[in-house]
């Protein structure tokens, strides 16, 4: 029964959270300043691990296709196919889940034990609608950026693995990235980036709004909004596996 709370809970916030904003040039600062924390910060860690991740599918990949009848292009198809189908979208949604979501549920949290959130509600300003819908904005217009650029970067880190470690000719794996293109498989990546930026917006910012305590209670709150989010992440990454390829 307390799952069942939590998650009617979840979706009374929701409800709040869309709602029109009280003044469009308060709502539209906030907005910035969350693309700059949410998501420009974040470009730095999915840069590196996005290149190396990369880097690392087309090494083991080269070294496990020793046969002489596999043909080398599968190097450069197989990392393809991993970095837009699984890799970019899922693995990078749940390091965001870490990076974002603690700092979404720490900094509500923080407001709500110093009573920051209350002073809103005195004034009449709904505090959801207020902290969490520029959040939910910013991820879902920046991240679809953010992964597709991690996408880039993980074929160009395993091009980048090839010419480094000679474990197979670049001619090939260049042949075997453009080999069986299929256009709907970056919509897929996308339509699973969005759901899962919705995800690290909205779960994080429920942990931090109804946190009750100190200090000590919005690190526990944090901590749960982390597991949490990488948790429906997961789950969600199987059911739209399903429906969008199934």
């Amino acid at each position: 029964m307390n799952y069942l709370e939590h998650i009617g809970k979840y979706f009374l916030m929701l409800k709040q959270v869309f709602k029109k904003p009280q003044k469009w040039s308060v709502f539209r600062e906030m907005l910035f300043r969350e693309i700059e924390d949410l998501g420009l910060k974040s470009l730095g860690i999915i840069t590196f691990i996005s290149f190396f991740v990369g880097g690392v599918v087309a090494i083991q990949t080269a070294l496990n296709v020793d046969s002489p009848f596999i043909p080398k292009y599968l190097i450069g198809f197989a990392t393809k196919r991993s970095m837009i189908l699984e890799f970019a979208p899922t693995f990078m949604c749940v390091i965001l889940a870490g990076k974002v979501g603690s700092y979404i549920s720490s900094s509500i949290g923080t407001m709500r034990v110093t009573e920051q959130i209350d002073a809103l509600e005195v004034m009449g300003i709904n505090s959801l609608n207020y902290l969490v819908l520029p959040k939910i904005i910013a991820t879902l217009f920046f991240y679809p950026l953010l992964i597709t650029l991690a996408m880039f970067l993980g074929i160009f880190g395993g091009y980048t693995a090839g010419v480094l470690t000679d474990l197979f000719y670049t001619e090939d794996f260049i042949y075997g990235i453009q080999l069986d293109f299929n256009p709907y498989f970056v919509k897929y990546a996308l339509t699973k980036t969005l759901v899962f930026a919705f995800v690290i917006a909205t779960i994080p910012a429920y942990h931090g709004y109804y946190v009750k305590g100190g200090s000590l209670e919005v690190g526990r709150a944090s901590t749960q909004a982390v597991v949490w989010t990488s948790v429906v992440i997961i789950l969600l990454n199987y059911f739209l596996t399903q429906m969008l390829l199934g």
